[in-house]
């Protein structure tokens, strides 16, 4: 019998099983690597939502949260991810440097907001109207975080990279059975692979593809992140990752012409040098209908719970998402309403 079973392992599975070895539980975690979003994203945390200037969903509480955590977790691991890079954003007019310095007034956006514009000093960026920078931002590299837990997982046997078998989940008095192993919880964390579950696939999540380009721009050494209608972010060694797309008609990883045509259009009016395109990756957001996370237990089964549905913010809502469910199973604490998949239990 261990305490419980976890069922993915992006930024959700992550943080709810770190969640659960700090608190001393056991735990296996099932995972195929079927779901590529948390991957092939481009790894930026930012509490501000660009392109109107306002707070992310309680960004403010989220935030210290966050940043607690990946410390901690680069300690347990003993690998450097989590790297400190400024945002900063292109104006393009006087009217949206306006639009800045009012909302870098209000009281929630004042800790994120630098009121001193930026002059832009790289010739190979065409930067009109200065920039604004964002304050408590960066960018993780989920490959290095990944690979690295899971190799943790692997030697502590915690890990089982089978695709998961719902038909063989079975419901006992006061646990779960699967294939024989005994857990008291199940927790289910597979971003948009959700919607093969027959346990939660009744839940509005839509799923917004994401695609990015990685290009090879030699001489350009810019070092921090540039959002203009794109973000451009370093990787190092001339290497830039340029996106995203947004599109919910398409429902899988495959890239597509569109979408880097899309990207190589917008990324043509930011550089005003050459570059190369060396990669494309696609994946699928964990995006919901109402842009709130679903968290919480399932209207049936009082041991089979979900931790989903981050968007494109899962950098900073797993850590505190997964904290909150921990509480919720662990002590009773009730889920705010807002993430709480309980507002769309069917009657």
């Amino acid at each position: 019998m261990v305490d419980f079973i976890v069922v993915g392992l992006g930024l959700a599975g992550t943080a709810f099983c770190e969640t659960l070895r700090k608190n001393s539980k056991t735990f296996i975690v099932f995972n195929d690597r079927s779901q590529t979003s948390s991957r092939v994203a481009g790894g930026l945390y930012n509490p501000v939502i660009l392109k109107r200037f306002t707070l992310s969903w309680r960004a403010d509480e989220q935030l210290p949260v966050a940043t607690k955590f990946y410390t901690e977790l680069e300690q347990f691991l003993k690998v450097k991810f989590d790297e400190k890079l400024d945002v900063l954003r292109k104006f393009a007019s006087i009217e949206e440097q306006n639009l800045w310095f009012e909302a870098a007034d209000k009281k929630k956006l004042k800790p994120y907001l630098d009121t001193k514009l930026v002059d832009n000093e790289n010739a190979g960026l065409k930067i009109p109207f200065q920039f604004g920078r964002v304050l408590e931002t960066g960018k993780l590299d989920t490959k290095i975080l990944f690979d690295s837990y899971e190799n943790w997982l692997r030697k502590e046997n915690k890990i089982d990279t089978d695709t998961f078998n719902y038909d063989q989940l079975q419901f006992e008095q006061g646990f779960v059975n699967y294939k024989g192993i005994k857990a008291k919880h199940i927790v289910f964390t597979e971003g948009y692979g959700m919607m093969k579950n027959p346990y939660f696939n009744y839940l509005p999540m839509q799923g917004s593809k994401g695609e990015y380009l990685v290009i090879r721009v030699k001489g350009l050494s810019e070092s921090n992140i540039i959002k203009s209608s794109v973000f451009l972010i370093p990787l190092g060694n001339d290497l830039y990752k340029v996106g995203a797309t947004y599109h919910r008609s398409d429902k899988d990883n495959i890239t597509t012409e569109e979408a880097k045509n899309e990207l190589v259009s917008k990324l043509d009016t930011l550089l005003s040098c050459s570059y190369e395109i060396v990669d494309h990756v696609a994946g699928m957001r964990p995006t919901v209908k109402d842009r709130r996370p679903l968290v919480g237990k399932h209207p049936k089964f009082n041991n089979l719970w979900l931790l989903n549905g981050f968007g494109s913010h899962g950098i900073t809502i797993a850590p505190w998402a997964a904290e909150s469910l921990y509480d919720n199973i662990e002590s009773k604490v009730p889920l705010l309403e807002e993430m709480d998949i309980a507002r769309f239990n069917q009657n």
